[in-house]
């Protein structure tokens, strides 16, 4: 039998198409998506416990799986506060984990046909601007895809025209009424005796898994990133490109390292042991672990400030 390789819009309707089969009315067309990063599926614990029905992804036709620790691969369907319907992505795929670029995105497509209105996508990233503390939390407004302008991509190919246009623009992708809210629910959420700080700022994608070496770091400071991370951009491209309000906040879980790498002629180091120089080398250097552990310190912070903005947000609707 010759195989039949489906559309995104075809895949994306099968899915839907297996969960409203099993999902109440309520809860058919959630208003709200939000996709958990590492160390952020905490977040599902804010929907109503009745209300509250789960997907392995595995189970979901066409959905990629998740194979990072700390993403428990879960789609999670309920009510957010009183009365929103939510989908949430408790881990999501990355492209490192050898898929597509297509794939990565294709939750975002279900999302569209599941008639979401806003995607809200979180993630753990490293700090480029100095400004930045582990433990902030940054509201993207604007991103550096160096692998999208070099051809991968997830719209590349043939538009299907049922999510949007061939060509979409980019320059609105971070919807700014609700950036608003974002800053007028954090004094309400935060009190202002706490350290951690909302920022601002623009983010920019890297394939992974590696961290960035220390001069790729400063390279993509010097291209004006505040942050750097391996997901959520194909998400937000695909976000936009269906339509879809945009929200998006990222968690610095740990500061990159911009210094030079010390030389191996350096007159300072040639008395010192060679463990001595390992600890040169690995000073300020990023671990998974470190991330998770960062997202578990701040995960409820993060988590109030998304629930009340999108209180806020539907209120008003």
């Amino acid at each position: 039998m010759t195989k039949i390789d489906l559309s995104s819009f075809q895949r994306a309707n099968e899915a839907v198409f297996y969960l409203r089969a099993k999902l109440p009315e309520t809860l058919q067309r959630p208003q709200v998506a939000i996709v958990c990063g590492s160390g952020l599926g905490g977040l599902a614990d804010t929907i109503q416990p009745e209300s509250r029905i789960e997907f392995d992804y595995a189970s979901i036709p066409h959905f990629p799986r998740s194979t990072v620790v700390g993403h428990a691969g879960k789609l999670v369907f309920g009510l957010l506060g009183q009365k929103i319907p939510a989908v949430l992505m408790v881990g999501r795929a990355h492209y490192y984990e050898g898929h597509s670029i297509d794939q990565v995105a294709f939750p975002i497509r279900v999302f569209k046909r599941l008639q979401v209105d806003t995607v809200v996508l979180t993630n753990a990233a490293g700090g480029l601007n100095s400004e930045y503390a582990v433990g902030d939390i940054v509201l993207l407004n604007d991103h550096i895809f160096l692998a999208g302008l070099a051809g991968t991509h997830p719209l590349r190919g043939p538009n299907e025209e049922e999510f949007g246009v061939r060509f979409p623009p980019l320059s609105d992708a971070y919807d700014l009424d609700l950036r608003r809210h974002v800053h007028q629910s954090w004094k309400k959420v935060i009190s202002p005796e706490s350290k951690r700080k909302l920022h601002e700022g623009v983010y920019a994608f890297c394939g992974g898994p590696t961290y960035e070496t220390r001069a790729e770091s400063r390279m993509l400071r010097m291209l004006g990133a505040d942050v750097v991370g391996m997901s959520t951009v194909p998400e937000i491209v695909t976000a936009r490109h269906c339509g879809l309000r945009v929200l998006a906040f990222s968690l610095v879980t740990n500061k990159a390292v911009l210094s030079p790498v010390p030389r191996g002629d350096d007159n300072l180091l040639q008395n010192k042991a060679a463990g001595e120089l390992s600890a040169l080398l690995e000073e300020g250097m990023a671990g998974h672990e470190e991330v998770l552990e960062a997202g578990r310190a701040a995960a409820i912070d993060m988590q109030k400030l998304v629930v009340e903005t999108l209180v806020d947000v539907f209120d008003q609707v």
